[in-house]
């Protein structure tokens, strides 16, 4: 054998080694290859799809949100988000100098630009979105601008100075981006909600039909080259984003001002922590109106009231202030009528007087002497009347509000059938109302179980205290009484809208069952007219409609009973009901009851929707007599022949002018004025017309306010139950004191009664 020298053996072991770690590294090579190719293809695909595309989302518009007359409530628009490429900004000046700039231009925070700036792994970080044309055109300017800077260079031992650009444009851009408006502000701001800057749905409609709401996303999907550069428009394919689906409310833009206007004066007048109301379609459970104040405007959900910067004007410390602060909007963004509970006080009175005729408990005619108070077990309830009202039917019992009367009628009902229609009403199971966060009272937290029900939570709970309900609770069992016993679902979206306009989805009036028969809720019905017409309701009167109601005043036991909640809750015609009304002042100060603060509101509220919605006025012959006139027309008569025609027909009568014809009259032809009022006749074409300062009539009888008025020149329409002309004051008019007008001109002076419509005992 031939002996192998050392040099061939190391030669050998090196071509050994070389050979298996070849061996090796191909094998490894192509293992790799094949996993690449074979096992994880479509992740490599689609990560070089990714370097290969630049993909934008084009946000979708929301549905828009209308009234039920069609009137736009909330609607998306386009604008613009800004948006930086932290990868490809590598120059650190020009770093500073971009994020200076956008913060100039966007409002936003320049460390908090520069954070995002810092973050080189990102190709794409949103700045700010939303933003308006204004922004938007100078981003796009900047876009067409460049950062110039300075290389310094070695050339043969000299230092030279070479410019160099960057264009804003290869770090910045802007993509189509949508923001959701509301034309009316605060308009029913507690029911449409709010979206997020994210347009996202955070409160109320927006919130519980955000999911329809929202719209499908399109896309711009574009080819970028090796540097990530978009290139031309012609690699670029377009997916247009779908509007999301519309909603039509049954909220009436028109009946919804009426409502608001109203509580914002008794907001204001009650000095109250808050005022609520709600207009509900009797036989459908439609929500015609909802408000709440204190409102806030939707376009800047944010913002805080005058009052609300004076309480925190008093909090030094950062995170009492931050934590107070978000106490106050989120107590502005719920809608206490769906989201709270309150002791509802003796406007639940028709409810036990509902359960008892129904279970023939108690006859109609029932007669109970009050003495002004009651023995319950081991306590003394009182009525409000100290002296007592002496003996009363079941209808004067409930038009006095007598707390003794209801206390024994409830135990004459019973515990278990008091309950029985307790739950029967609803109160103790949500309505179903189509808003987010509906509260459902608690057993034994807000109201007394069956079990824990003794003689004495029976007797409190049957005039209305110690327990809670809430608002929207109350109203649909009121309907309950309008419409023949029903208890409807109410509801909020009337119809579904596809993006062409097409209804997809109609909302059915729901009927959850019958409560009570149709001539029980008649016989109540009745019994809740004359307390408008001679009881504690006396200041919801208005003529021409019969208005059937209920006031209320309650402690707030939760708060040490040191506070109360005023409230009334009424539906009208009374012997055709359209309508039902509850009006609540939460924490009034001064006058607590609801027949004094509550009524009126109501009484306007249902006046001007009635005559919105075209029902006929019925009138008495009592207010007949009553009723304003409408002013002849003297136009073209000769003066002599004019003033005797209203001399005759007993009006006062102002000439103006040498002429001898009338040219011009004020009122003019066919306007409501009052009986026995002022008519100018003017016999000049331009003579000047001759103008008063109107004064405050305020705190006056009605023969005061008229004296004045006359006085001053002016004519006054009387709002308010003139049949009780004697008891009433007046607390409001349609025109400001000292106002400038012209003489003759007719103003409304609102007249309440604060005589026998008390409803609460100390």
């Amino acid at each position: 054998m031939k002996k192998v020298s050392p040099k061939r053996k190391l030669f050998l072991r090196a071509a050994t080694v070389f050979l298996l770690l070849s061996v090796l590294v191909f094998g490894s090579s192509a293992a790799n290859l094949v996993r690449i190719q074979l096992v994880d293809s479509e992740q490599y695909k689609e990560q070089a799809e990714k370097n290969q595309l630049h993909d934008t989302e084009i946000s979708a518009e929301r549905g828009i949100i209308y009234d039920a007359n069609g009137t736009v409530l909330a609607k998306s628009a386009s604008v613009w988000k800004v948006y930086i490429k932290p990868a490809k900004i590598e120059n650190e000046d020009f770093k500073n100098d971009l994020c200076r700039k956008l913060s100039e231009i966007t409002g936003v925070e320049l460390e908090t630009i520069k954070e995002k700036a810092d973050k080189s792994k990102y190709a794409y970080l949103v700045i700010k979105r939303q933003i308006e044309f204004e922004e938007k055109e100078k981003i796009a300017e900047l876009l067409t601008q460049y950062y110039e800077y300075h290389v310094i260079g070695d050339n043969g031992g000299e230092l030279t100075g070479t410019k160099k650009r960057i264009y804003y444009s290869s770090a910045l851009g802007i993509d189509p981006d949508v923001k959701r408006y509301y034309p009316y502000g605060t308009l029913a701001s507690n029911v449409i909600g709010f979206t997020g800057t994210d347009d996202i749905g955070r409160s109320g409609i927006e919130l519980k039909y955000d999911s329809i709401l929202t719209g499908t996303p399109g896309r711009i999907i574009t080819a970028q080259n090796g540097k990530s550069d978009v290139m031309s428009r012609e690699f670029e394919t377009v997916y247009d984003a779908v509007r999301g689906t519309s909603l039509v409310l049954t909220i009436d833009e028109v009946i919804q001002r009426y409502l608001e206007d109203a509580l914002e004066q008794a907001y204001v007048d009650s000095k109250g922590k808050g005022a609520y109301g709600i207009i509900m379609d009797v036989h459908t459970g439609a929500i015609l109106a909802m408000a709440s104040m204190e409102n806030y405007d939707l376009n800047d959900p944010q913002a805080l009231s005058d009052k609300d910067k004076e309480e925190l004007a008093e909090i030094t410390d950062e995170e009492d202030y931050k934590t107070e602060r978000n106490n106050l909007l989120f107590s502005k963004w719920r809608n206490f009528i769906v989201s709270d509970t309150y002791e509802p006080g003796s406007v639940f009175k028709i409810i036990t007087a509902s359960a008892a005729l129904e279970e023939n408990a108690v006859p109609l005619d029932m007669a109970y002497t009050c003495t002004g108070k009651i023995q319950v077990a081991d306590r003394t309830i009182k009525c409000h009347k100290r002296t007592g009202h002496g003996t009363q039917t079941l209808k004067e019992g409930l038009m006095n509000s007598c707390n003794p009367f209801f206390i024994t009628v409830g135990q004459k009902l019973g515990a278990e059938k008091f309950f029985e229609y307790f739950e029967a009403f609803g109160f103790t199971e949500k309505t179903g109302i189509d808003l987010p966060a509906e509260n459902v009272p608690i057993a034994g937290q807000n109201y007394h179980s069956l079990d824990s029900m003794g003689i004495v939570e029976l007797s409190s709970s049957s005039f209305g205290q110690s327990f809670q309900v809430t608002p929207i609770q109350m109203i649909t069992a009121i309907s309950a009484i309008a419409n023949g016993g029903k208890l409807m679902t109410p509801y909020l979206v009337q119809k579904q809208l596809d993006e062409n306009g097409n209804v997809i989805k109609e909302t059915q009036p729901n009927v959850r069952r019958q409560v009570v028969s149709e001539q029980t809720a008649k016989t109540v019905a009745d019994m809740m007219e004359a307390v408008v017409s001679s009881g504690t309701g006396k200041n919801a009167y208005v003529a021409g409609y019969r208005v059937a109601g209920k006031t209320g005043t309650s402690q707030k036991l939760s708060a040490g009973g040191k506070k109360y909640v005023a409230s009334f809750g009424c539906f009208a015609p009374a012997d055709d009901p359209e309508i039902a009304v509850l009006i609540l002042v939460d924490e009034p100060v001064g006058q607590i009851n609801g027949g004094q603060i509550c009524t009126p509101v109501a009484a306007k509220v249902v006046e001007k929707t009635l005559e919105y919605l075209g029902v006929e006025r019925q009138y008495t012959e009592k207010e007949m007599e009553l009723l304003d006139t409408n002013a002849p027309n003297l136009v073209g008569s000769n003066v002599d022949d004019a003033k005797k025609l209203l001399e005759n027909e007993g009006f006062e009568a102002k000439v103006v002018g040498e002429g001898d014809v009338v040219v011009t009259q004020m009122p003019s032809y066919n306007q409501t004025m009052p009986q026995n009022g002022i008519i100018v006749l003017y016999t000049e074409q331009d003579a000047e017309r001759v103008t008063v300062k109107v004064p405050d009539l305020r705190q006056m009888s009605v023969s005061q306010a008229n004296k004045y008025a006359l006085s001053a020149g002016l004519n006054i329409k009387i709002s308010g139950n003139a049949l009780n002309e004697g008891e009433l004051v007046s607390y409001d008019q349609s025109i400001e004191p000292g106002e400038e007008v012209e003489y003759g001109k007719t103003v409304t002076v609102y007249f309440k009664s604060n005589t026998g419509v008390n409803d609460y005992a100390d």
